[in-house]
Formats: C-alpha cells, structure tokens, sequence
C-alpha cells in the first residue's frame, strides 16, 4: 500500500503529460481521479492501521547503489505523523483539485497547472512517506522544482517569474542544511540511517554521548533547513513573494501543505535531538522570534494573501515552539487546523475581498480602541513602520548572503573562456596527474589538495552566479565545478572510478544538450541573448525552453539524473573532520543549482521582450 501511495501520484504525472492539449477535461478528471482515489486509499489503510495496534512500518522498497561501504536505499516508513500527513495532504489536495477544475477554466496553461500540480503531490507522498535522509532529500528537491513552476505560472509577467527565481534561491540555500545534516549523520552512524532506528533511545543516547558535537550540528543544520522550509527568520519574506502564482497553488503550497514541511523535518527527526537542550531552545527561540514578528506584520498588510501568508507564518512559529517543547501530538493537531484555515481562507478570498469592500461602502464604523493604542506612541508608531517594512527581512537577507556573493562573483571577471583554457584546463590536468601519482607528493601538501581544489569549484560557482552577459559561460563554469569538486574529493582516498562515473554521467550528457539548446537560441536570438532581464523566449520555442529545464535539472543534480545519486556519494567520501571542504560543496551545489535555474528563467521566462507580443501586467 505504501508503494501505491507513491505509484499512483506518479502513474497520473506519467499520463498527464502524453495526454492531448484539445481539451481541458482530460486532466482535471484524471487528476481529480488519482486525488480521489488516493485520498479513499490512505483513509482505509490509515483505519486497518489503528486497528491493527498503531505499529511504525518501515520497509526497504528499492536499492539504487550498493558498493559495499555505502548504499542508496529508498526506504518508505508510516508512522502517525506519516498518517496525519499523508490524510491532511490528499483531503486538501482533493478539494483544490476539485476547485482548479473550474478556476482555471480557459486559462492559457490549464495543461500545466496539472502536470504540475500532480507533480507536486507525487513529492508530497514521496516526501512523507520517506523513511531516510536519502528518500527525503529525493521529495524534499521535487517540491523546491515544483514550487518554482507553480509560482512561475505566469510566466509572460515579469513579478511571478522573478519571484520564483527568488523562493527558488533560498529554498536551495535552506537546503545546504539538510545536505551537511545527512553528511554528518554518515559519519556519526556509519550507514544511511533510518527514521525508525531513532526510536532506540538506547542507541541514540549512546551514539551522542561520544559524539556530541556531531550531533549538535545536525540539530541545528536540520533547524535551518526547517526553518527556510516554513518561512521562519530570517527566511520569512519568502512566503508572500510566492503569492504571485494562481490562487489554487498558493493554498495547496503556501497556506496548506508545502510550507509545514519544516515542522514535519522537526517531528521526524524530534527522537534523534529531544535530548539535546541547546538545539531545543535554539528551535524554540526560532520559532517565538517568528511568531512575535509575524504576528504584527500581518495586522498591517494590504492585500489579502500577504495577511494570510504572515499570519500562516505566526502558527508555524508556535509549531515550532510546540515541538521543542515536546508537544508532538499538539503539534500535529495544529498542522492540521491550520492546514484547513488557510485552504480555505486562500479559496475564498476573492468573494471576501468583493463583499468587504461592498460592506465598508455602505456600513463604515470607525475602529475601537486595540491593543496598540495602549502603546506609548513613538513606540506604537515604530512598531507599525517596521512591520510595513516586514522588518527589512528581505533586505537583509540579500546584503548577507546574495550580495555577497555577486560582488565575490564580479571579482573574478578573469574566469573567461580563453583564461579557462589557457590556465584552469593545464591546471585540471596537473591535478589529475598528482591524484595518480599521489605516493610521491608529501603529506602536507597532499592534505592542501582537496580544499584548494575545492575552493577552485567555489570559483566558478560565484562566476557563474553573478554572470550577467554570457549564458553559455555561466553554463560552462557550473559544469567545470563538477568536475573540480569530484577532483577535491578524490584525493581523500582511493576512489573507484565507478563512482566518478555516476556522478560526473549526468552532468556530462545533460551539460553537452543544455549547452547545445542555449547555443541554438543565440543563433536564432543574438540581440536578444544574455542574463540582465527577462526575454520570454518561451513564446516562440517552448520545445527549446523545455530542453533548457530538463537539462537544468540533469546538471543541477536534480533526481532524474544519476547526479544526484553521486553527490550523496560524494559527500560520502568527505571526511568528518574536513568541516570546510564540506561547506565548499554544499555552497557550490547550491548555488550552482541557482546559477542554472536563472539562466533558464531569464532566457526564457518573464514578458516577450519582442514588442509585436501582448505584454502582460507586471503581477498577477
């Protein structure tokens, strides 16, 4: 049952892409049908559960890689939280499927939406149902790729596009957490962990009085995930920026669903850190500093779905607050409430807006005295001007972390195709000679190696990032990183080149196409063809752009290629006490995968910068 919970999701994806485009009915009752069916499903295998005494089920459905040392596993695990989850996932999906069929009506890409929407609920099953780090990991990247396409729908408006791009980037930063996380746990455990293993108190407590500080950092590393999952500080601004999609989407993600998956990271890895006093109030802090700077953020906001997205934010901050309390079981509960107010909040609020702004006009009373006029009023005033600037969260998080970055980026203008050849290539090749010959180089330097060439991959990450005017450059420097990376790590210890192959397979065949589509568009675009806007190229070769986003997600390491099989078994073979070298290739990764998706955005994304195409209004 557990494996038709992920199959069916998928069965439907399948058929919704080869189905026609001559009718609307095609996918809104085949998605509608898998919903339905899926929701009875979970419903009766939910109730044999119970009755059958509540026993956690883990099962070990399908082996990817197996070397001996280090083992791929997809490994599905149903528990009550797993329950909750899966439940309150195909209740709400059911209903907004229902609800889409008619929303949507004569929308352009009535299509897509679906293909989209059912792949988003195959992550969403894949992701509660995943019974190790790996599994998650696997969901965790579907609903990030996901999330960007729904909130990109828009795609011939300028806000929804650029507003993806950005959830998109700090989602992949958020998830620097989750990668260091399962690196670390490789080391503190020595496999690939199981969810259910933590239950063993006795093993968990015995493994973390020896390792302390290991276990510390997953703690805080799986919190920062969490945190930029659901949208606490200093992530928040996120959220309302993901607004911008349709009306159905931003209820299934962003009030419903998607945005609860940090307090689902929490509750499932709860029996691993419960013991941990520092990462319980480092938890705890999170989410009260969010709930007590949300909360007034929405009492000031103008539109509708930005006061439901910060007030969305104040619960998760409770939930947060809840489960490092222990409350587990409150915790659940909450999700659920809040899940079906914000659906329906989200669903009703075009009929609210209308009959509010009817009722204002012929029944206005001046306000009563609330709880701020109670405030002296320099504070009271204060309070009101920061919260209308959401705290200048946004722009903080730009000037620490995205900033940085492109200015880091813009200094190293001399990463040019002619330099890359003349230099870095020799360069490679030195490095590859001293990795076959590494008995004659001395210790010292041979130690000097992986983090040197590691932070030559980090080199052409922050190039490419910041990278305004040559798209196939940028392409070409991700793709160049790969390969500097999987040189750092090789000389940690022997690496069979099996292993090389599997990471470096689907970067090659998916870097040589991608490369190829974006050398094509120059050559049918050359005044229109570089990284400082949007061109919307979409309109007039949307096969080329759908070769562009799969071959993105190839080199990206995105699950559809054996990339991301060999970044897990990369970070594998880096070394517990080499800190650095595996932050160099979480950031690399990271912003390699944003570097990618911009320039996909920003070829073929946003209004058409040609003038014989209707423009659309900036936001939707």
């Amino acid at each position: 049952m557990m494996s038709i919970f992920v199959l069916l999701p998928l069965l439907a994806f399948v058929i919704s892409l080869i189905l026609p485009d001559n009718g609307e009915n095609h996918f809104s009752r085949l998605a509608f049908a898998a919903v339905s069916l899926q929701l009875l499903g979970i419903t009766g295998y939910t109730i044999y559960w119970i009755f059958e005494g509540m026993v956690p089920v883990n099962i070990a459905e399908l082996e990817l890689y197996n070397n001996g040392s280090y083992q791929f596993l997809l490994d599905f695990y149903f528990d009550s939280l797993s329950a909750v989850y899966l439940w309150v996932g195909a209740f709400v999906t059911f209903l907004i499927t229902r609800y889409s069929r008619f929303y949507m009506h004569m929308e352009e890409g009535y299509k897509r939406f679906f293909n989209t929407l059912l792949f988003f609920f195959l992550a969403y099953n894949l992701t509660v149902l995943a019974g190790n780090f790996e599994t998650l990991f696997l969901g965790w990247e579907m609903l990030g790729i996901s999330s960007f396409l729904l909130i990109a729908f828009y795609r011939d408006r300028y806000l929804p596009v650029r507003n993806a791009v950005k959830v998109f980037s700090i989602y992949r930063i958020g998830d620097i957490g989750i990668i260091l996380a399962m690196w670390a746990s490789h080391h503190l455990w020595h496999e690939n962990i199981t969810f259910i293993k933590l239950l063993d108190t006795a093993l968990v407590s015995d493994q973390l009085a020896s390792h302390e500080g290991i276990g510390l950092f997953i703690a805080i590393s799986l919190g920062i995930a969490a945190a930029a999952k659901s949208a606490q500080l200093p992530f928040s601004s996120w959220l309302p920026r993901a607004m911008e999609g349709p009306t159905p989407s931003s209820a299934i993600f962003y009030g419903s669903l998607s945005v609860h998956f940090g307090v689902f990271l929490l509750l499932r890895t709860f029996p691993f850190w419960e013991h941990q006093l520092a990462a319980r109030i480092f938890i705890g802090l999170l989410g009260l500093g969010t709930a007590i700077i949300a909360y007034p953020i929405a009492r000031v906001q103008s539109t509708i779905k930005t006061q439901i997205a910060y007030a969305s934010i104040a619960q998760i901050g409770i939930m947060f607050v809840e489960v490092a309390l222990g409350l587990q079981a409150l915790a659940m509960i909450h999700f659920a409430g809040n899940a079906f107010l914000r659906t329906y909040q989200l669903l009703v609020s075009p009929s609210v807006v209308a009959y509010l702004i009817r009722d204002q006009f012929y029944h206005f009373k001046p306000r009563e005295v609330t709880l701020e006029d109670t405030f002296p009023k320099r504070l009271e005033l204060s309070l009101y001007v920061l919260s209308l600037k959401e705290w200048h969260l946004d722009k903080m998080l730009n000037s620490l972390v995205f900033n940085p970055a492109k200015r880091l980026g813009r200094k190293l203008d001399f990463l040019t195709p002619k330099n890359l050849s003349l230099y870095f290539l020799p360069l490679y090749g030195v490095g590859l000679i001293a990795y076959f010959h590494q008995e004659r180089i001395p210790a010292p330097i041979l130690g000097f190696l992986p983090g040197f060439f590691g932070l030559m991959a980090l080199m052409m990450v922050f190039k490419a990032f910041s990278e305004r005017k040559y798209p196939r450059l940028a392409w070409m420097l991700v793709m160049a990183h790969h390969f500097w990376m999987a040189l750092a790590v090789s000389f940690n210890e022997s690496f069979d080149y099996s292993q090389t192959m599997i990471y470096l397979s689907g970067v090659v065949a998916a870097g040589i196409v991608g490369y190829w589509a974006i050398d094509r568009l120059r050559k049918h675009e050359p005044a229109y063809f570089d990284l400082n806007q949007y061109y919307g190229h979409v309109y007039e070769y949307p096969k080329l752009a759908l070769l562009l986003l799969l071959t993105t997600l190839g080199v990206m390491g995105f699950p559809i290629s054996p990339t991301f099989v060999g970044v897990d078994l990369l970070f594998s073979h880096i070394h517990a006490d080499q800190y650095v070298l595996a932050s160099i290739q979480a950031v690399s990764f990271i912003f390699g995968g944003i570097a990618l998706v911009r320039i996909y955005a920003r070829l073929f994304l946003g209004p058409h910068v040609k003038n014989y195409h209707p423009t659309a209004q900036k936001s939707s």
